[in-house]
């Protein structure tokens, strides 16, 4: 059996490379893997796994003006269609580009609108959509590709880049079953349409199972299968984790004295973080916060920390962690590769870090995974406020996150008082909302952790059968 695996970001590998499914997969299978990796990294992993898998490179994608405009279209009355709380949020931001980007956008998104209006339309909009695409010739070079090495099945990491749908319409013309993974709990609630028509669909859980099929309605439910996620795969793995003496000896911290973890976002998202930080430290040398903590920051992997450069400076005793990830194209979230190491960082990090602090991000899952408690920043620094209202009445009433307040699995800091009154509770006591933890986790990640790869391979054997 010879599987097509799409990597076309970061993201995908982390989940599918430096784990253990790639391993796993190539013990009875062929694997071309169609990737969008650094050719300077690329290396690694052409050594590690050698003949059993063939690298090809995924083409770029280039959209003519016409295709650029159906697609955004097609995003826009999708979202319309959706109508969450984060679509309205999204189709409200500004448009940013050349004049003939904005253009583009503002007619995709009229058109979009009016197709949402209509109640019917998005169908042929998306058969126009990859009608377009289907003449592009990249489809004819992936169809030249399936045809000298039939794959039984293609499969993709991650539903959102589009330059995953030349392969995927090279795949339908030649029968070849397709399906894809759905990366990221918010991905349904939050993003915009899936980038290509697939067959199949694996997700995380039965609440994402019921997102996908509420969204997308022309989906069969028979077609959805719930996996789990290999994200957190490596939580499972005992052979990753050092010491806690040995973690925070690799990161300059004391073995005697808790450890806080900030988790930094994006800066479109989180554009207040490292004022955050600054209110916590002077929570910290002020005394309103007890037990002598010290901070570990981790800025997301597609922030360059330069924002942080201040709040450093102005306290030392700060240890900054970047991710290990490599950026190969600065404006683009697509082209962050994350380096092996990461993974067992991250694994440590969670597993012995005391609490964690973060506004609205993934990384609230990853602790409770570990069941380590987490706070959720919901005040501004800035008068007015970045996005215009409250934090707190923001992302925090997004659909995605309705769950962490409903099963109470983090506390919420509206003020720098309410932060100092939660790390101390938690730091007193990490078993406070335990039972709201999991409740979450068990949400949001139906299958036990440690088995996700296991249980995509058999699901891809069943569709290839």
């Amino acid at each position: 059996m010879t599987i097509a695996l799409l990597i076309p970001d970061g993201a995908s590998v982390r989940n599918f490379l430096l784990g253990d499914f790639l391993q796993k997969a190539v013990k009875n299978r062929r694997v071309t893997a169609l990737h969008s990796i650094p050719s300077d990294r690329i290396d690694q992993f052409q050594a590690q796994f050698g003949s059993e898998v063939e690298w090809q490179p995924l083409l770029p994608y280039r959209d003519t003006a016409l295709s650029f405009t159906l697609r955004n279209a097609l995003v826009s009355a999708h979202m319309y269609c959706a109508n969450t709380r984060a679509m309205k949020f999204n189709l409200r931001l500004p448009v940013n580009g050349s004049w003939r980007t904005r253009s583009a956008v503002s007619t995709a998104r009229v058109v979009g609108r009016a197709i949402a209006a209509l109640g019917y339309g998005l169908g042929a909009l998306d058969h126009m959509h990859q009608g377009t695409v289907d003449r592009f010739p990249e489809v004819s070079h992936y169809l030249r590709m399936f045809r000298e090495n039939v794959p039984r099945v293609l499969f993709c990491a991650h539903q959102r880049p589009p330059e995953i749908l030349p392969p995927v319409l090279a795949a339908k013309k030649l029968k070849i079953p397709t399906a894809t993974f759905i990366f990221s709990w918010d991905n349904l609630t939050s993003k915009g349409r899936i980038a290509a028509p697939f067959d199949h669909y694996l997700v995380w859980s039965d609440q994402m199972r019921e997102e996908l099929l509420t969204y997308y309605p022309e989906i069969r439910a028979d077609r959805v299968h719930v996996t789990g996620t290999p994200q957190f795969d490596p939580y499972a793995d005992k052979e990753l984790l050092w010491s806690r003496e040995e973690f925070l000896s690799r990161v300059g911290a004391e073995a005697d004295r808790p450890l806080i973890c900030f988790s930094g976002g994006d800066i479109t998202i989180c554009p207040e973080d490292q004022d955050h930080v600054r209110v916590l430290m002077e929570l910290i040398r002020g005394g309103r916060i007890g037990g002598n903590p010290q901070v570990l920051v981790r800025p997301s992997p597609v922030d360059d920390g330069r924002r942080y450069a201040a709040v450093l400076a102005e306290f030392p005793e700060i240890i900054y962690s970047p991710p290990a990830w490599v950026h190969s194209e600065r404006d683009r979230w697509d082209r962050f590769t994350p380096l092996g190491e990461d993974i067992q960082f991250l694994a440590n990090l969670t597993q012995h870090a005391n609490l964690n602090i973060n506004v609205a991000s993934t990384m609230t899952l990853d602790f409770a995974v570990r069941d380590r408690p987490v706070i959720n920043i919901a005040f501004d620094v800035a008068d007015p406020p970045p996005f215009g209202v409250p934090l707190w009445g923001h992302h925090y009433r997004f659909e995605h996150y309705k769950p962490v307040i409903d099963f109470q699995a983090a506390r919420f800091a509206r003020s720098p008082e309410e932060l100092a009154e939660h790390v101390n509770s938690y730091l007193e006591n990490p078993a406070l909302d335990r039972e709201g933890r999991r409740r979450f986790v068990d949400l949001e990640v139906s299958e036990p952790i440690g088995q996700a790869g296991s249980r995509i391979l058999s699901v891809l054997e069943q569709i290839a059968n």
